[in-house]
């Protein structure tokens, strides 16, 4: 583990960041260490960085720009005449906005924190989807990201049961 964050931090401009996306991977990877294009959680199918991008978005949700832009939004809504006169509704139309603009910018920094992981050999990016796998983005294709080397290590830890003894009793038989 401490050589896996010291790669991490030696290749990323964000290393915290970029070490809470690859956990997020190894949660949610099938045992071969991949994960995409498509996740199964709650009972819904969403793209891999959809589900990346909604996990992370609340690590800023007290962050001054995070708040400027709920207010930007509301009064974008409000002058364009396109929030709805109740006012429940108006704030679920702000809250869905507001919701695309963050995931919009969550990808980008996804993006780059995943990009910097594939330099790092932590992870193998590809891309599946309408026709073929196919290496290059676009046409329907969609990412799927494999943890490789080191970063394995973080698979199954979600699933990790503490034994069900306490440290330093020992068992007679």
């Amino acid at each position: 583990m401490a050589d896996l964050l010291d790669r991490v931090a030696q290749a990323s401009s964000r290393p915290r960041y970029a070490f809470m996306v690859l956990s997020l991977i190894a949660e949610i990877a099938r045992p071969d260490g991949s994960a995409g294009p498509f996740i199964q959680r709650d009972g819904r199918t969403t793209l891999l960085r959809d589900w990346l991008c909604d996990a992370l978005a609340p690590m800023g949700a007290r962050d001054p720009k995070r708040l400027m832009l709920a207010e930007k939004v509301r009064t974008e809504l409000l002058a364009s005449g396109k929030a709805p006169s109740e006012p429940e509704a108006a704030a679920a139309a702000i809250t869905a906005e507001l919701h695309e603009r963050v995931r919009k910018s969550g990808k980008t920094n996804l993006s780059r924190a995943v990009s910097e992981l594939v330099q790092a050999g932590l992870i193998r990016r590809h891309y599946q989807g309408f026709r073929i796998d196919h290496h290059n983005r676009g046409a329907g294709r969609h990412a799927v990201y494999t943890l490789v080397g080191g970063a394995r290590c973080l698979m199954g830890r979600s699933n990790y049961a503490p034994p069900s003894r306490a440290q330093g009793e020992l068992r007679l038989n």
